[in-house]
């Protein structure tokens, strides 16, 4: 099922209402979901690939307290955050500040920054690791199956 952008994020605490979380596609929802964006988000970098390596390893570790508590919500937030640091640094990677369009609508020419997509790769590697985790994939369609 589709991630529900209907729902007041802003007063919603999804980790005592697992039920209304969706996983979406992608990175959906990842900046709304409350409490786990507040949590996430201070550790999110990807600056330089030392800066990468210290935020992909912190929400990495919040990602395994997340399963220990049982909180697949958590860990669902997590990977988001791991795959939108890769998405991210990727277009930094190719894209000087981030921006892919001119003021016109055109698409840059890409200009690519061996630090950036160091930084990405970083994330990549550790999003591929959990996409293939059988305990987060198994818990991932517990969930799809009891919510949505």
């Amino acid at each position: 099922m589709a991630f529900d952008y209907d729902l007041d994020y802003e007063n919603l605490d999804l980790r005592k209402h697992p039920e209304l979380y969706r996983v979406g596609k992608g990175e959906q929802g990842v900046l709304l979901v409350q409490p786990y964006k507040n949590e996430i988000l201070p550790h999110w970098r990807f600056k330089t690939p030392a800066i990468a390596q210290e935020s992909c390893d912190k929400i990495s570790e919040m990602f395994e307290e997340y399963r220990e508590k049982d909180d697949f919500v958590g860990m669902d937030m997590a990977r988001k955050f791991i795959q939108m640091g890769y998405t991210r640094a990727r277009r930094y990677t190719n894209y000087k500040g981030g921006r892919k369009y001119n003021e016109d609508g055109s698409i840059k020419e890409r200009q690519i920054d061996p630090e950036k997509a160091e930084s990405a790769a970083i994330f990549k590697k550790r999003w591929d690791e959990i996409r293939e985790d059988e305990d987060y994939l198994k818990r991932k369609k517990e969930h799809q199956k009891k919510y949505g």
